[in-house]
């Protein structure tokens, strides 16, 4: 029995040994050929087209956006009353955002779109937030902050640079924009704007012509040439809310 069972023994490894055996070079071979394969060209496809309405906490499409502007402008009339950083009638707009969910609001009440609108009238200094249901069309509601200065917009900011670039302040800007490109700066439009509001709190000696700062609106300006450097004016403020330009000591 026991030489049996040495002989089947025997028998299973000479089996073993004789099975086949992967070739790694067929497996070298299929690895580099896969590598080597030529990806199909790229195609580009056109972005689904966008509802007039969202549904959730989807963000705000362009048509509930331009609607809850022109519905928040028009309440109350603080587009015939407010002014916008030119002196045009009309406030200045800020943002448009969806509106958070208040967690007292009943499901019904919560799965209506909501959008708050940030406006700065400049005829009054002050920051009118507006909630606007989409769904109904009412102006809900209305807050209305003075001493308040959220981030600026891009018309803020190109009207800041029209002030900066016509005054006198703003030659070192012109002369800096001449030698970087050797045209003359005449226009916002010729920068890649960027910017903050000032905060005169910041300063330890803020110039006289400038400590109406926070209860007007003044910005700082971060100018740079179209495709080219940065031009330094971090020492210039531009005071909306007087069109005027100061220089920080």
């Amino acid at each position: 029995m026991a030489g049996a069972a040495l002989a089947v023994a025997g028998a299973a490894v000479t089996v073993g040994l004789s099975l086949p055996q992967d070739d790694g070079g067929d497996v070298a071979k299929a690895a580099t050929a896969q590598q080597d394969a030529v990806a199909p060209a790229g195609r580009i496809e056109a972005a689904p087209a966008e509802g007039e309405k969202g549904v959730g906490r989807d963000p705000l499409t362009d048509a509930e956006t331009a609607r809850a502007e022109r519905l928040a402008e028009a309440a109350d009339g603080l587009r015939m009353n407010a002014r916008d950083a030119e002196g045009d009638r009309g406030p200045q707009h800020l943002s448009t955002n969806l509106t958070e969910t208040a967690p007292d609001l009943s499901a019904a009440a919560a799965a209506q779109r909501r959008a708050d609108v940030v406006f700065y009238d400049y005829r009054t200094d002050s920051v009118v937030t507006r909630t606007v249901n989409l769904d109904t069309g009412k102006v809900e509601d209305t807050a209305t902050d003075k001493g308040v200065q959220p981030p600026p917009s891009q018309d803020e900011l190109k009207q800041a640079a029209e002030l900066l670039i016509g005054s006198p302040l703003g030659a070192d800007l012109k002369s800096d924009y001449k030698d970087a490109t050797d045209k003359p700066l005449t226009t916002a439009g010729q920068l890649q704007l960027s910017g903050m509001v000032f905060r005169k709190e910041t300063v330890a000696d803020v110039p006289s012509d400038l400590t109406a700062c926070g209860k007007h609106r003044c910005l700082r300006i971060v100018a740079k040439v179209k495709n080219g450097p940065w031009i330094d004016t971090r020492a210039l403020v531009v005071d909306l809310s007087d069109r005027a330009v100061g220089r920080l000591s």
